[in-house]
């Protein structure tokens, strides 16, 4: 009897440790979680060392934190694709049903964007990639919004490590070019792609918060610029939104407050043609 009390306690201060980390959305130190889970810091540190060892952690290599590990990565991913009529997937299906372009959520992952689900449109014309494909963080629209969202000192990190690859013409290289439309993506609400990763796509994306508010993934829409023009994104964009917080924000535990804040400016971008952005 005590080797299973033991063993559930182990495993509850593990799923403990995992959650506080996923739920804050960066790489926490020892001191931050124990902190929060109010355990002491050997027994956190005993805990992380055994995640680390099972990839379901990482420690961050510039800094004495930790945060999701491959393997947690792959579970996640696993998951979701497996998600029943209330999950992701079906969220996607009905938004790609609409608005007939593919749709996919995707996570911050160090220097590049995860999708951890994706639908792909009927059209023969479109970029196919699957769930557990990688992007580029500061040329696609789901990595600029995500990066947007990052604190401060994580997106510092980010603008000055990440190789900043020009991929087009448009693709911004500059570091404080890209941290400028960073504030702007969050001031406006959504983050526009505009043949920046490559010639002749465009791509718009708004964030997904969790119960806390914290914007944990991106929802991204894209397609070829002949049928997709930034007009055209633009005039999808209360859709892609409703889609967002009406049903993936309570997916992750999210309620939309009812003066809707989360949407910040959308009625004016809605009205306007040619809304204050300045992208490529």
């Amino acid at each position: 009897m005590s080797d299973k009390v033991e063993t559930n306690s182990a495993i509850q201060k593990a799923l403990s440790v995992m959650e506080a980390i996923t739920k804050n959305g960066r790489p926490l130190s020892i001191a931050d979680i124990s902190h929060e889970l109010e355990l002491p810091r050997q027994t956190i540190h005993r805990t992380i060392q055994q995640l680390e060892a099972l990839g379901l952690l990482q420690k961050d290599p510039h800094r004495e934190r930790f945060g999701v590990g491959p393997r947690l990565k792959t579970l996640a991913i696993n998951t979701v694709s497996a998600g029943n009529a209330t999950g992701t997937r079906a969220i996607l299906q009905d938004l790609v049903g609409e608005i007939n372009e593919t749709c996919n959520v995707g996570i911050l992952d160090d220097h590049e964007v995860l999708y951890i689900d994706r639908v792909e449109c009927d059209w023969p014309l479109r970029v196919q990639l699957q769930a557990g494909s990688r992007v580029p963080v500061h040329c696609t629209a789901i990595g600029k919004l995500l990066l947007a969202h990052q604190e401060e000192d994580a997106q510092q990190r980010i603008l000055k490590t990440a190789d900043l690859r020009r991929y087009t013409k448009h693709t911004i290289t500059d570091p404080g070019v890209l941290e400028a439309q960073l504030a702007q993506i969050v001031a406006q609400g959504y983050s526009i792609n505009n043949q920046e990763d490559s010639i002749g796509l465009i791509a718009l994306a708004v964030p997904v918060r969790n119960a806390d508010g914290l914007v944990i993934a991106g929802l991204g829409v894209h397609a070829p610029e002949p049928r997709f023009n930034i007009k055209q994104a633009l005039d999808r964009l209360e859709k892609i939104y409703d889609a967002a917080v009406e049903r993936l924000h309570p997916a992750y535990g999210s309620r939309p407050p009812p003066d809707g804040s989360v949407r910040p400016g959308l009625t004016r971008i809605c009205k306007i043609v040619t809304p204050c952005h300045n992208f490529h």
